[in-house]
């Protein structure tokens, strides 16, 4: 009899297993929020008017919530530097859920985080949030200062922050 039930154990531990996969799926998936090309693009195109009405002539990155590029445009006259910086800058401010212009701040030790290749402290990087939830980042570079990248990241952020929120 003790061997007919130690047989029957692993079966019975394995059918237990596999009747309790299903809830266990259901409670290990997160369901996530993604912003729009359309969006992306309004985002993009709203920060490069901005910056033409300061004169200047700017690249921008808008990057998902994974971090990959979702829009890239530079103006005509931006360096094609301004294409990397501006990556750099959106991929930071997403990574670090904060504009780039304050993260400085936190990384003055030599040994800092900010030293890994692709990430960018100067000014012009901003998460994009909704409800709570990060969406992705923007980064615009190009402008003389890093605060007139910020400010016209900002305007981008702006151009759809309210349909943003109303969509979550």
């Amino acid at each position: 009899m003790k061997q007919r039930t130690l047989r029957t154990l692993p079966a019975t531990a394995l059918l237990g297993l596999l009747c309790s996969a299903p809830l266990q799926a259901a409670e290990t998936t997160i369901a996530t929020s993604r912003f729009t090309l359309d969006t992306a693009l309004k985002i993009a195109q709203s920060a490069i008017d901005a910056c033409r009405k300061e004169g200047v002539q700017i690249a921008v990155t808008v990057v998902d919530r994974a971090g990959h590029p979702q829009v890239v445009l530079r103006d005509v006259l931006a360096m094609d530097l301004t294409l990397t910086i501006s990556r750099q800058k959106a991929y930071t401010a997403l990574s670090f859920n904060m504009p780039t212009s304050e993260i400085g701040k936190r990384f003055r030790d030599p040994y800092s985080v900010m030293k890994i290749e692709g990430l960018v402290a100067s000014a012009g990087g901003l998460p994009i949030t909704a409800a709570g939830a990060l969406l992705g980042g923007v980064g615009v570079s190009g402008a003389p200062s890093g605060e007139t990248d910020e400010r016209c990241a900002r305007a981008g952020v702006e151009a759809v922050s309210a349909d943003l929120e109303m969509a979550l």
